[in-house]
């Protein structure tokens, strides 16, 4: 057993291979895997990588991958329908978790496992990726900074890149429904793009200020956040258009529609007719906005602000760094969230990420 592998599960998604690719760079030598023979192969001639093929159902053939390896990476959503799987096995062979997941329902089955995981001294880590390790550090500093902070909004935006089919098919997958905030320590159902507002972004220290219209959207940090910082009101906002936002508004009337089979097939067709996702110069273009603000009772405030580079090339970094360090020996026991494990600093370990403030 090499101490730079691990296995790398969903290595033929847009992002797995996104992992594999730049795996070297961190001195890391995964086994990529999945259930397409054809896919899988490809990749790893490419890269010139060790590969095994199976499916998740085939327990046997996963609890013998995972026995080669102290870590895996998964990379194959959604994964409402494959973490448990997954989290099970590494269990029993014990061997570290870190995913991409971004599903709140996803992160709070997960942490029901944290008896267990620490049982067999390891490490369950999901939301390695963008979604969660920029707005979870965030929102730790920002705890560290207002220690009786009631309330946490956390916003975040794309300036440029697009989304790949992994993404999309899981946004898919939630057409139709309610969002989700943190409301007295409960999570609580609240219509996609009830709340919105506008937020002053660090754009960075060449164009620092960028104002954008946000709305309220289901998120990873309104499970992990609350885990972080125990902050009992949380809220989660992405970048949209006023006009798309008006519309939005009007959601209840088609609703319906959007949970029909034949409507999400439609779509699940026509994502696949677009690119696996954005291209090597669109992400080397592209930006990601983070903003956060805590708030107590008393009404003071505090926030925060940062820039760095697209979203999936932060998936990437994030994934790659934490991979490292659990190789290397430095883990909790137990579920974790990316700042509960590693500090608020962890997002500052990406080349790229700046913390800044506004200058008017």
């Amino acid at each position: 057993m090499q101490s730079n592998q691990f296995l790398l599960y969903g290595a033929n998604g847009y992002t797995g291979e996104l992992i594999a690719r730049y795996s070297g760079q961190f001195g890391l030598k995964p086994i990529l895997a999945g259930r397409s023979k054809q896919a899988i192969e490809s990749i790893a001639e490419r890269l010139n990588l060790s590969f095994v093929v199976f499916d998740l159902s085939d327990k046997a053939a996963l609890l013998d991958a995972l026995r080669q390896v102290k870590l895996v990476v998964h990379a194959a959503g959604p994964f409402v329908h494959t973490a448990k799987q997954m989290i099970e096995a590494c269990i029993e062979a014990n061997v570290h978790y870190v995913d991409i997941n971004g599903d709140v329902p996803v992160f709070e089955m997960i942490r029901l496992y944290n008896e267990a995981a620490t049982g067999a001294g390891i490490q369950l880590l999901p939301g390695a990726g963008f979604d969660v390790v920029p707005t979870d550090c965030l929102a730790m500093k920002l705890k560290r900074n207002l220690p009786d902070a009631h309330v946490l909004q956390l916003a975040f935006a794309g300036l440029g890149a697009g989304i790949s089919h992994g993404t999309a098919l899981t946004m898919l997958g939630r057409l139709g429904e309610k969002s989700l905030i943190r409301k007295d320590g409960i999570l609580t159902p609240i219509a996609l793009g009830k709340k919105g507002m506008w937020v002053d972004f660090f754009a960075g220290k060449e164009k620092p200020r960028k104002k954008l219209w946000v709305m309220n959207i289901q998120w990873g940090d309104v499970s992990t956040a609350y885990f972080t910082t125990g902050i009992p009101n949380i809220e989660v906002y992405t970048a949209i258009s006023r006009k798309w936002f008006r519309l939005l508004k009007f959601q209840g009337l088609f609703n319906w529609l959007l949970r029909t089979r034949w409507m999400r097939n439609y779509l699940r067709k026509k994502i696949e007719q677009r690119p696996a996702g954005p291209s090597d110069e669109q992400r080397a273009a592209a930006k990601s906005l983070v903003w956060g603000r805590a708030t107590n009772k008393m009404g003071e405030s505090v926030e925060m602000r940062m820039a760095g580079p697209e979203g999936y090339s932060i998936t990437t970094f994030c994934v790659l760094l934490i991979a490292q360090k659990i190789l290397n020996g430095n883990f909790k026991p137990g579920y974790q969230t990316p700042a509960s494990a590693y500090g608020d600093g962890l997002i500052e370990e990406v080349q790229g990420v700046e913390i800044g403030e506004l200058v008017d």
